[in-house]
């Protein structure tokens, strides 16, 4: 079957596939099950693919075939793929083959996949139930994947759509399951916007320190628009680090550095004992994270908290913090979504917030509209520290700061707003022009900061004050006044009509 498939043909197979643990657990227990098995499907039809293709050009010779093979990507090692699993499905320990199969898979590819499955248990009595409910499930999963729809084949699908559909599956998870699966996903439209904002051009290398399953560092490396570009994150949730390998892997970016590990107390990303330093660095960290590690920040050994110790009941300081010393001097961009509790709460947030505008980094704040995210219905904001803003930086003359209120733009939905790409365009726009907007944009000056006492609330800067239209109160009047006369007339008409009824 060679048939080109379409995005929405695989993203709804694929999905369909899930109604296997539907009622059986929610979506943040079976999420990993899917997506694991769904990319074993994928790199089994390309493994098959290619065996096929050079079966071919050398017949038989199943030796020489096997041995062009290991030029490829990655490795499939010999009864380990989806089709060897699938015709073992009905055997009385088939998540146990299943365990053995992907232990394989990561060996053979340690430098790529190390690690990726050690997280997933197909052979969970917690998880997937008891041995009879568990392989009838894993046997009905297995099924659910073999159908022609989800021929993952070179020849059918091209390796972005394999990656849109991770994502695409990523996304339902999210809003299928509310916050607890939601933690790992930041929605694809702000991903986008944070990335366009950041600007990385070809060269970069491009961090996220908090980096869920990797969408905002795949949307950073589509900014781009090619290959010259260097990808790393951290992510300290065990599950959600081994979602962001295969997500960078179905992507074609498998030689990003993804690194498990807690970004605020040890960080991983680290060369001769300092932070790597970047020229984009991109986030969506947890919203005002508490016990974050203060109790350790101020002996840190990157001194990243040197402005002031952030809160210990609040991290989001600690993450900014972080992301500007880890941003290349005189040159590196930072862009973060931050709850808006960022822009104006006192205390050490507030000397933290002033140092950063004293020291010219700050470039934009932007304002979004609340419920985007499936985790929260509060709004947040987007803030872009720019250090090239630095003295001797390219650009150390800007000292204003853009505000931007597009809390107002959105597309409503039932359960969560989106951003569509006409508010993105508009953002943008605005952004690069830098100049004021009619209740949508105001360029601040460093002295008007300064008189806010350094308060960043947005609408301390962009006036969407809407006047009423003025009332003429004798105009109101005299309709009143003409409708009360008519109501009369009615009134009177309903009596004689009601009078005829009775003596009717």
């Amino acid at each position: 079957m060679n048939s080109q498939i379409q995005q929405k043909d695989i993203n709804n197979a694929a999905w369909a596939a899930c109604d296997t643990f539907r009622g059986v657990m929610d979506a943040a227990g079976y999420k990993d099950y899917i997506l694991v098995m769904l990319f074993l499907k994928y790199i089994s039809d390309v493994w098959k693919d290619h065996y096929e293709e050079y079966k071919k050009r050398y017949g038989d010779n199943d030796e020489r075939i096997r041995r062009r093979l290991r030029n490829e990507r990655f490795v499939l090692p010999d009864g380990s793929s989806f089709y060897n699993l699938y015709e073992q499905r009905s055997a009385p320990n088939i998540g146990e083959l299943i365990n053995i199969a992907l232990e394989a898979v990561e060996t053979e590819n340690k430098q790529k996949l190390e690690g990726v499955f050690r997280n997933i248990d197909f052979n969970s009595e917690t998880s997937l139930g008891r041995t009879r409910d568990r392989n009838r499930r894993l046997k009905t999963l297995l099924e659910d994947f073999n159908k022609p729809e989800l021929n993952m084949s070179p020849r059918r699908v091209s390796e972005d759509v394999i990656g849109n559909t991770y994502i695409y599956l990523i996304e339902r998870f999210a809003s299928d399951a509310g916050k607890k699966a939601g933690e790992f996903y930041t929605p694809h439209k702000v991903s986008e916007l944070v990335a366009k904002l950041c600007a990385p051009k070809p060269g970069a290398r491009i961090c996220d320190p908090a980096c869920g399953s990797a969408g905002l560092l795949i949307e950073a490396a589509r900014v781009v628009g090619d290959k010259n570009h260097a990808l790393y994150g951290m992510e300290v949730n065990g599950s959600t680090w081994a979602l962001a390998r295969m997500n960078m892997f179905l992507n074609g970016a498998d030689a990003a550095r993804i690194e498990w590990c807690n970004t605020l107390t040890a960080p991983a990303l680290v060369e001769s004992d300092r932070l790597m330093k970047f020229d984009n660095v991109v986030a969506n960290p947890p919203f005002s994270l508490n016990k974050w590690g203060a109790e350790d920040a101020e002996a840190d050994i990157y001194n990243r908290f040197w402005r002031s110790l952030p809160p210990k009941s609040k991290g989001d300081y600690a993450f900014i913090s972080h992301m500007v010393e880890a941003a290349l001097e005189k040159q590196g961009r930072v862009s973060v979504v931050v709850p808006h509790g960022v822009l104006f709460r006192g205390g050490a947030e507030g000397r933290i917030r002033q140092q950063l505008i004293e020291e010219n980094l700050l470039d934009v704040v932007i304002g979004l509209p609340g419920n985007l995210f499936p985790t929260t219905s509060i709004p947040v904001a987007i803030l872009v520290f720019d250090r090239s803003r630095e003295q001797g930086g390219a650009n150390e003359n800007r000292k204003d700061v853009l505000f931007i209120d597009a809390s107002r733009e959105y597309q409503a939905g039932k359960n969560q707003n989106a951003l569509l790409d006409e508010h993105i365009e508009k953002i943008t726009t605005a952004y690069k022009k830098r100049q004021d907007i009619d209740k949508y944009a105001h360029l601040a000056t460093f002295e008007e900061i300064e008189e806010n006492d350094f308060n960043l609330n947005i609408p301390r800067y962009v006036d969407t004050f809407e006047e009423e239209e003025e009332i003429d109160i004798d105009a109101v009047q005299l309709e009143i006044d003409r409708l009360e006369e008519e109501l009369i007339v009615v009134r009177g008409e309903i009596g004689r009509l009601m009078e005829g009824v009775k003596r009717a």
